[in-house]
């Protein structure tokens, strides 16, 4: 074989259709399509979003299947950027085969996802996350029952040195300005103003004071790894039987679980009415920062059992000022979470809820925000989590959840294998140093060396 040299100079501009490049597949995204297909899901999205395009008028648009197609790759390849999307699509022949795209179409850029996104309304999403739930319910996979609920935030794409005061308008710089002439200071100079800000009584930044004035819909709220950052909350709600998630609804960071629950609840609700008329939830499981009695009493009325354990507190309840049924919702509550079901399904809880978190925010790249606006979040983070039900669907079906999946158990099998190999090349090396020990007449020296090898006792 002779030594191939790259070449330098330029190629030529025209190409057989021989010459093309071809895509070589991939085994993932080739189910993909095919279960989508199946599915009637390119028929589906096109119906939906043509009320809010021209017939007659302009060029045509992104077909809607590859527009989502696009967001779906951002979950299954963990980007989290729509740039980084349409960078990764025009890369790679196999997402191009995926998409749709021929040899020398171009692929979309990311300013067409944007556009697209703010062009459709909320109903399109929610109607294309029903629709994946369809495909899962229609091959028994869901069962919409006994339901978990939780929530985690999500960083905001806005920085905290750009919040404003409500009242006045001023940035942090600004009011700190004002507090050092107020205090007596002529012309504080950024020492003093550190200093001050250090030292000063009263020190918080609420949200009821501030909000970032790139983001208004982002709130001030301490994550879990300590910092300090504008945010947003993200509320799952899952079929806790079968690890499929029913709704995931995005609100400002400062809502309380309680005040949210009752949404999701009723989202999830209608998104099981859309698949089958006759699935309804009937048990709802979540942690203690849920617990509130105008929420247990509204899920009662609903028809809903559950299993929220309470909070701890300083001073006994009391009902002579409390509406009917408070108490009795109360009650029912409390005797349940001390019953035997409730330490299952707390567990169950814990186990899926933390994983469908970690397969979307971590995995797939959802726990920093690159949008703006609560609205704009939610539709994104809605096809993250849609993305990962598909994914769900993949892995029950094909047994792989991810593309990168592959890789992961290629490389397993390989190490493995070198692993298993080398154990019995180990093994057999002794083997055949113990039969010619063995067959070999005893001597001194050979007893010498038997000894320092350590087979002295097998010779």
């Amino acid at each position: 074989m002779a030594l191939g040299k790259r070449k330098t100079e330029e190629q030529g501009a025209w190409l057989t259709s021989g010459e093309l490049p071809k895509s070589p597949g991939h085994p993932f995204y080739d189910q993909l399509n095919r279960l989508l297909a199946q599915a009637g899901f390119d028929p589906l999205v096109e119906t939906l979003c043509a009320p809010y395009y021209s017939e007659v008028m302009g060029a045509p648009s992104i077909p809607p299947g590859m527009y989502f197609r696009m967001l779906f790759v951002g979950y299954l390849e963990g980007i989290d950027s729509q740039r980084g999307i349409a960078w990764r699509c025009a890369d790679s022949l196999s997402l191009r085969s995926f998409l749709g795209l021929g040899p020398t179409e171009p692929s979309p850029d990311h300013s067409s996802l944007t556009r697209i996104r703010r062009r459709l309304p909320q109903e399109v999403f929610d109607a294309v996350f029903q629709k994946v739930l369809g495909m899962i319910h229609e091959r028994g996979l869901l069962k919409g029952q006994t339901v978990a609920v939780d929530a985690t935030l999500v960083e905001a794409n806005a920085a905290l040195k750009a919040i404003v005061r409500k009242d006045t308008g001023e940035n942090y710089q600004e009011f700190l300005e004002r507090l050092a002439k107020e205090a007596g200071i002529e012309d504080p100079t950024p020492r003093d103003l550190q200093r001050m800000d250090k030292t000063r009584k009263g020190k918080k930044m609420s949200n009821q004071d501030w909000e970032s004035s790139t983001d208004p819909d982002s709130r001030i709220m301490k994550m879990k790894d300590g910092r300090t950052l504008l945010s947003y909350k993200v509320e799952h709600v899952m079929d806790i039987e079968t690890d499929v998630v029913l709704s995931a609804k995005v609100f400002p960071g400062d809502v309380g679980d309680g005040d949210s629950m009752m949404d999701s609840l009723g989202a999830a609700s209608d998104n099981l009415a859309e698949v089958e008329e006759g699935l309804e939830i009937t048990t709802a499981v979540a942690d203690n920062g849920y617990h509130s009695v105008a929420k247990l009493v509204e899920c009662e009325e609903r028809g809903i059992r559950t299993y929220i354990p309470e909070a701890r507190e300083a001073y006994r309840r009391v009902w002579t000022d409390k509406p009917e049924g408070w108490k009795e919702a109360f009650h029912g509550n409390r005797r349940r979470c001390r019953g035997k079901r409730n330490k299952g399904l707390q567990r169950l809880r814990r186990e899926r809820m933390e994983r469908s978190f970690a397969h979307t925010c971590e995995t797939g790249r959802a726990r920093r925000s690159w949008l703006r606006g609560v609205r704009e979040v939610a539709k994104r983070y809605l096809m993250q989590v849609t993305a990962r039900n598909l994914g769900f669907l993949m892995r029950a079906l094909f047994g792989i959840g991810t593309p990168r999946t592959l890789q992961g158990e290629a490389g397993f099998v390989f190490s493995l294998a070198v692993r298993v190999h080398g154990a019995f090349s180990g093994l057999f090396r002794r083997l055949r140093l113990v039969t010619r020990l063995r067959s070999t007449p005893r001597d001194f020296s050979l007893s010498r060396s038997c000894s320092e090898t350590g087979y002295a006792s097998a010779a």
